[in-house]
């Protein structure tokens, strides 16, 4: 199926209104706000919804099991929900050097035992799933030749990653080496820096055993996930770590947490005292600011792509007359409104040619995911309902509800037209990018039948007016 242009809605002629009120962020639970968005890493990780979390609860109860003071558990707590900031980031390259499905790629890669007969087994059934012969024997030869410089580029670039956003949130340096470390092994045999023994943060030597723990239990049960922790004891895994974690493991409490329905709400509740980190306008910011380069990292194509919505939507607002606190929360909901897209598959995202219709349809269920993932934080769903709704249109022929004009607020209006003018003058995988004059062209046969005249004229007022990069 042909790719089509990013859509929008036009305006009624009583048009609903309705910017998102901003709630007190005083409201706001930090860990809830973090666990919900750690979602958006579990789809991009392959993993069941609610891995991250999982993995927080894990972690801390072997923590506890270990005796570990309140100031360092504290640490722990947001290094253990957000260990997987970086996943986006290798996302492209693992695509394009296996020749695979980065989601079910990285999925399996968390089970794989470390060792070489096993990393081989790996490489042979996930190197080029679906491609034809030739292509995949190329690919396999080129992996199995450059195996090691492969898996440690793939590694150093997620774990780097991760740690500089979680810098970006303000979070501590213990953290940030925390999330770094993800990925190195007791006996010096993991990546990126090959760290071994007690070089290795504990942080990180707790986050990797809680990982492998939800991975083999979701997958395997319960006996699976203490086998691994045993067996890798003293080579994965710290000693001291792996003996906590099977003492935690023994009876049957751990197991029904993490059955339980409860689980995400008794994490979230736990949230140990931030240690005078205030929650403030500010630290929402970035927070949100934070994912959104998570987002973006997920493609090439869409690098600062969530960014130059929220600065084309913020110049829209300002036009319109948006208020400070409307404004604010406007910006947050474009850099938010794409996070949908870290579930979908970067064999689709940055397909060259055209996409058959089943591709199309996974790419039409992005902003649903987005605004699944945005809801669960109660003061969040005026950004979830943005996220949802950015790609409908006036006429019902937008997705994915095919939502028609009077269910359509100005703040969508305001945000899809920000969103395909993005589209518009930037590169994608399957063009190259549209100079302005023909960017007008195409929006201006939009208008009526999907762009909200209201909102495209003060989009090219700003334009006009401002100085925005490359259109001055």
């Amino acid at each position: 199926m042909a790719r089509e242009a990013p859509t929008a809605v036009t305006r009624p002629e009583a048009p609903p209104e309705g910017s998102p009120e901003a709630p007190p962020v005083a409201a706001l639970n930090f860990g809830q706000v973090l666990g919900a968005l750690s979602h958006a890493l579990d789809l991009t990780e392959g993993q069941p919804k609610g891995h991250c979390v999982r993995s927080c609860w894990i972690g801390m109860r072997i923590a506890r099991q270990m005796g570990l003071d309140e100031a360092r558990i504290a640490d722990l707590y947001y290094t253990l929900l957000l260990k997987d900031l970086g996943c986006s980031s290798n996302a492209a390259r693992i695509c394009q050097l296996y020749l695979a499905d980065d989601q079910p790629f990285k999925h399996a890669f968390k089970t794989v035992d470390g060792s070489r007969r096993g990393a081989l087994a790996f490489v042979l059934r996930h190197t080029g799933p679906g491609a034809d012969l030739r292509r995949r024997l190329g690919a396999l030869a080129r992996v199995l030749r450059q195996s090691d410089t492969i898996v440690a580029e793939l590694i150093e670039t997620r774990c780097q990653q991760g740690a500089q956003i979680a810098g970006m949130m303000g979070f501590s340096a213990a953290v940030c080496a925390g999330i770094q470390a993800l990925d190195e092994h007791w006996d010096g045999g993991g990546r990126p820096a090959g760290l071994r023994g007690r070089e290795i943060p504990l942080f990180s030597r707790i986050a990797l055993a809680a990982q492998v723990i939800d991975v083999f239990h979701t997958g395997a049960g319960r006996e699976a996930a203490m086998s691994e922790i045993a067996a890798r004891a003293g080579r994965w895994f710290d000693p001291e770590v792996a003996r906590a974690a099977l003492a935690c493991g023994r009876g049957a409490a751990l197991w029904a947490e993490l059955e339980g329905p409860e689980l995400a709400r008794r994490v979230f509740v736990a949230e140990p005292s931030r240690a005078g980190r205030a929650f403030d306008e500010d630290g929402l910011d970035d927070v949100v600011h934070a994912f959104a380069r998570v987002i973006d990292a997920k493609s090439p194509f869409t690098h600062g792509h969530s960014a130059r919505v929220a600065l084309y939507t913020d110049l829209i607002c300002t036009e319109l007359g948006y208020a400070p606190e409307a404004r604010r929360w406007m910006r947050r909901a474009a850099l938010m409104h794409d996070i949908g897209k870290l579930g979908v598959s970067n064999r689709i995202l940055d397909k060259p040619a055209r996409l058959t219709d089943a591709e199309f349809d996974v790419i039409r269920r992005h902003p649903a995911m987005g605004e699944e993932i945005l809801a669960q934080v109660d003061q969040f769903r005026p950004m979830a309902r943005l996220a949802g709704a950015h790609h409908e249109r006036l006429d019902g022929k937008g997705y994915p509800r095919g939502l028609r004009a009077p269910e359509l607020s100005r703040d969508v209006r305001v945000l899809t037209v920000s969103d395909i003018f993005d589209a518009l003058t930037a590169e994608r995988p399957y063009r190259a990018a549209t100079p302005l004059r023909k960017t007008y062209e195409i929006m201006d046969a939009m208008v009526g039948s999907a762009i909200d005249p209201e909102c495209y004229a003060a989009l090219k007022r700003a334009v006009a007016a401002a100085e925005v990069p490359g259109f001055a």
